[in-house]
């Protein structure tokens, strides 16, 4: 089965209304607790993970199914291939490890064991970009862009608690290989679980606005609807349109945006190079949309270690500098020019 394909039944159209959670709460291990419940649903469902159980919130399917949980110990490309095995006898393996060990260091086995055969594999990778601070071995910042470039793979970089619950439903009666980034531990609810629908493949319109579209996937999404309140104390009405699911993409989404605003600003927690922005270019040009542009991420270089607040802040990632980069692109950009 294609990306885009879904069996019918395990998502629903996304609202677009009242979808952002004024007063965000905070969620205990969002992405275990969901995959409990889809376990529990289906016996079909088996978790594995590379010696991070604890630190990749799978330990509480562990400790729930401990019949239908392994431990791979430190060898990601072993817990690819034992995932893709199970899948292989009909299992719906979710395994776990950190972002940078599952793109860099068992990217051939996901490529030839996973993706070639369309086995039914969900990679959950934690620590995704400048979510930590432990530098270059643990910050995952071209994971999305490695991932986009495998044939059959479903990329996704959901924002929040409130969509990491709903992916892993979606995914779990999803028929295919997935890579999705993990937030852990406490994670705040920035969507309304009572309005917001994930789906795979769509984007979603969370905030209306024509002076700038602010174009946003992951932890990046909860920062653009933080800029877009502070754009309009100054009369800049932006947009702000989400899109976890990095492949399939939305394009109609993304270009119907960007011909109707004009100006865009992406935000992603990831390379400049070969993630959303990249794929919003991409798209954009091969429309014939002429629109000022700019991206927002993580520059071409390693990052050093250090709090997660000073390099989000020095990198360019934090709420100000948004608000700065939007405000200089207003002022300076012209139409078709990536600044």
């Amino acid at each position: 089965m294609n990306p885009s394909e879904v069996r019918p039944g395990f998502t629903a159209a996304i609202s677009v209304s009242e979808t952002h959670h004024e007063d965000a709460r905070v969620v205990e291990k969002p992405f275990g607790r969901a995959l409990v419940e889809a376990g529990r649903k289906n016996s079909k469902v088996v978790g594995l993970t590379a010696d991070l159980g604890k630190y990749t919130d799978i330990d509480l399917f562990g400790q729930e199914f401990p019949e239908r949980y392994f431990q791979i110990g430190m060898a990601e490309q072993n817990l690819i291939g034992v995932a893709s095995g199970l899948s292989r006898v009909g299992y719906i393996p979710f395994a776990t490890t950190y972002c940078v060990f599952a793109s860099r260091r068992a990217y051939d086995f996901i490529a030839i064991d996973v993706a070639l055969g369309r086995a039914n594999v969900k990679i959950i990778a934690g620590l995704p970009g400048l979510t930590t601070g432990y530098g270059a071995t643990h910050q995952g910042i071209d994971d999305l862009a490695l991932m986009r470039a495998i044939p059959n793979m479903a990329v996704i970089d959901p924002c929040d608690a409130t969509e990491i619950e709903q992916v892993v439903h979606a995914i779990a009666g999803y028929a295919g290989p997935v890579y999705m980034r993990l937030l852990r531990g406490k994670v705040k609810a920035v969507l309304n679980p009572k309005s917001y629908r994930f789906e795979l493949g769509k984007a979603a319109t969370l905030r209306e606005g024509r002076d700038i579209a602010l174009i946003s996937t992951g932890i990046m999404t909860e920062r653009a609807l933080e800029v877009a309140e502070e754009l309009s104390k100054s009369g800049i009405e932006a947009c702000v349109l989400h899109v976890p699911t990095l492949k399939p993409m939305d394009q109609d989404a993304i270009l119907q945006t960007a011909a109707e605003v004009g100006v865009i600003l992406t935000l992603e927690n990831h390379s400049t190079i070969g993630g959303l922005g990249s794929a919003t270019a991409e798209a954009i040009a091969l429309a014939g949309i002429k629109v000022k542009m700019a991206k927002v991420g993580i520059q071409d270089r390693f990052i050093e270690c250090g709090s997660v607040g000073y390099l989000t802040d020095k990198y360019g990632l934090s709420t100000p500098r948004i608000v700065t980069a939007a405000q200089d692109l207003l002022a300076n950009g012209r139409r078709g020019e990536a600044l």
